[in-house]
């Protein structure tokens, strides 16, 4: 009877624990980042006929220029508070996805010509797109793809990022240790957040957002919105959640652990 009652315990415990950790993973967002489109550290600058859907800023530095000829749908904020606090947003996010537990090193591959399931690919340096990624949701709508990688991103001319079987491009997050240059005619999915700077060449598009922590932001007739992700994006956890993400699924094992031992002695 007492190893019944156990097993009953230590199972409704394992299940309260794993959603507890869904719970947890659906709190998190790009707070108060969530209306920028682009945002830089230093700089933001533009040429040609940039089409921002959202908001535009700079902080700490205070210097855009380029728009016009671009053009923005929200405000811009150059070295405001809003800014500022948007900053503050930035940075929660990017440690969020620099703390992901990797589901797969795939340092020293290209990442055209893949097909990537929901995850957390890692690059320990440098990460090259060229030609396309598909990133396939599974008809998950809260899919979630985070890139996490040591130095810079560079996408070749032409490259693309595509997204099947549902999903949502806002659910999708690139850490970039460094900076990231996105070649001409680029498209690409996600919320690109860069440590130091993000350059977009002639033509590249961005289904998301372009956010850079401490450099510059560089247009060139590009295309930034994050308009068709839908009322709420899929989020990332916070480094702190991370870690009692990590807590409840090991305790839950523990629980899943002593069940079977039970059931052996039983």
């Amino acid at each position: 009877m007492k190893q019944q009652a156990s097993r009953v315990v230590a199972g409704l415990a394992s299940v309260a624990l794993l959603c507890c950790a869904t719970q947890i993973h659906a709190q998190s967002t790009l707070g108060t980042a969530q209306s920028f489109a682009v945002l830089g550290g230093q700089t933001v600058t533009n040429t040609g006929n940039t089409v921002l859907t959202g908001d535009l800023g700079v902080s700490p530095g205070n210097s855009i220029t380029g728009f016009g000829p671009g053009t923005r749908t929200g405000s811009t904020e150059a070295g405001t508070t809003a800014a500022a606090t948007a900053q503050t947003g930035v940075l929660g996010q990017y440690n969020a996805l620099a703390a992901a537990t990797c589901t797969a090193d795939l340092t020293g591959q290209n990442l055209g010509g893949l097909t990537l399931t929901p995850g957390v690919y890692c690059f320990s340096s440098s990460a090259q797109l060229t030609g396309t990624l598909t990133l396939n949701a599974q008809a998950n709508a809260n899919a979630v793809f985070i890139f996490k990688i040591g130095s810079t991103l560079t996408t070749a001319s032409g490259s693309s990022v595509v997204m099947i079987n549902g999903g949502n491009p806002c659910g999708v997050g690139w850490q970039v240790g460094s900076s990231a240059t996105l070649g001409t005619t680029t498209s690409f999915l996600g919320n690109l957040i860069a440590l130091t700077s993000i350059t977009l060449n002639t033509g590249a598009n961005i289904v998301g957002r372009a956010l850079a922590r401490n450099g510059a932001v560089t247009l060139d007739t590009n295309n930034v919105s994050f308009a068709t992700c839908g009322a709420t994006a899929p989020p990332v956890p916070t480094l702190a959640q991370w870690a009692m993400i990590a807590l409840t699924l090991l305790l839950g094992f523990a629980g899943y652990s002593a069940l079977k031992r039970q059931a052996v002695v039983a």
